[in-house]
């Protein structure tokens, strides 16, 4: 029986690897498979998932308006679609999720998802909280601290400094997120000689403005 699975994970675990990988093992054994991203990640060109190791796989852009069920069912029109699979899931709207439940309950193929749970705010992103309310299976891609200590908190850094405001979504380069354990997320530190909390650090910068 088919699932939708949400693999979700902070920064630099690898979901983008993960996927690019059980793609090449479907087309292995000879199977279609429909990889697909939203628009709106267009770090490595649009229609495009790319691991920060460089491998690069392209895909079907999802823009907001996109009906996943519609795209789903012309594409296995052409030839059967084995399994679906989509990067940067967080970045999806309420209706993508719920199309991707009937390409499951209606079409019997497996859709696996795979971003972050939470933004630099450390607030669920819309995709993300569909994700998990709706998805069959929900697993958790594990990545490290700068300390050693599981991450789960992603750090959003600008000029160098660690900030907690602005807007949710910001498309940026490898050096603009960083992924902390809960404890440096809060301290605000980025490593062994990381900045000082947020706050200290804004009444410093306040302080010498005057």
């Amino acid at each position: 029986m088919a699932q939708l699975y949400y693999r979700y994970s902070a920064m630099n675990a690898g979901k983008s690897l993960e996927l690019i990988r059980v793609a090449y093992n479907y087309e292995e054994r000879g199977m279609r498979v429909l990889v697909l991203t939203p628009a709106v990640d267009d770090r490595g060109g649009p229609g495009r998932v790319v691991s920060r190791t460089g491998i690069m796989r392209e895909a079907l852009p999802i823009r907001d308006e996109t009906n996943l069920l519609a795209l789903f069912m012309e594409e296995d029109a052409r030839e059967k679609i084995a399994c679906v699979l989509i990067d940067e899931g967080q970045f999806l709207k309420k209706h993508h999720i719920q199309e991707l439940t009937e390409i499951v309950d209606s079409c019997d193929a497996p859709v696996m998802v795979y971003g972050l749970k939470n933004d630099f705010k450390n607030e669920l992103f819309e995709g993300s909280y569909y994700l998990l309310v709706y998805a069959d299976k929900i697993e958790e891609i594990k990545t490290i601290c700068w300390c050693g200590r599981k991450a789960t908190m992603v750090a959003r850094v600008i000029d160098g400094k660690f900030v907690k405001s602005g807007e949710q979504v910001v498309i940026g380069g490898h050096d603009m997120y960083v992924s902390l354990c809960r404890k440096h997320y809060n301290d605000g530190r980025l490593g062994e000689e990381g900045t000082r909390p947020v706050e200290k650090q804004e009444a410093l910068d306040s302080s010498r403005r005057l």
